[in-house]
């Protein structure tokens, strides 16, 4: 069988090209056999959650990163949200919010304390307050769930993306 598409042969070049490309400036997986952050997966252990927030943040953490088998690194963390009305009707209610967070982190060698990363990630979400005081107690909690999967998502993000600069398997 055979295409009339004479770009067929091009998008066929370019796919086998690819993975000589990424290999030639030097790509490798992180996770990858010898890559900086295989050495983050089960081995931070992370301060133990003090609210809501900190449960959901620390829950997505571990995740990601693996529940602590031989603990190499420490992560601390600090949460800060801001919830604040939108949508506002002519009587004066509010129907959507967004809730602003901010989380805070420090990542440590466990067993010197010496810091190895830090930073701070922010994000928001929204939810809309328009329908009954369950529904909208519901979109509140949930929110807030989004809020935390998010800003541990960046904190990994951060914390792998740096990883070639501070960790040597």
């Amino acid at each position: 069988m055979s295409s009339s598409d004479p770009s067929s042969g091009r998008r066929a070049f370019l796919a086998l090209l690819a993975p000589a490309l990424l290999a030639a400036c030097g790509f490798a997986p992180v996770y990858g056999s010898g890559g900086p952050a295989q050495e983050l997966l089960n081995r931070v252990r992370i301060d133990d959650p003090t609210d809501k927030n900190a449960f959901d943040l620390v829950e997505r953490l571990e995740e990601r990163l693996g529940r602590p088998q031989n603990v190499a690194f420490r992560l601390s963390y600090g949460i800060t949200t801001r919830s604040k009305g939108l949508g506002i009707t002519p009587d004066n209610s509010t129907t959507r919010y967004n809730i602003d967070g901010t989380a805070t982190y420090l990542l440590r060698d466990a067993a010197s304390g010496t810091p190895l990363a830090q930073g701070d990630v922010t994000t928001f979400v929204s939810y809309s307050a328009s329908g009954s005081t369950v529904a909208t107690v519901t979109a509140e909690q949930n929110a807030h769930e989004r809020l935390m999967r998010l800003l541990a998502d960046q904190i990994v993000n951060e914390l792998i993306a740096s990883s070639a600069g501070w960790n040597v398997p």
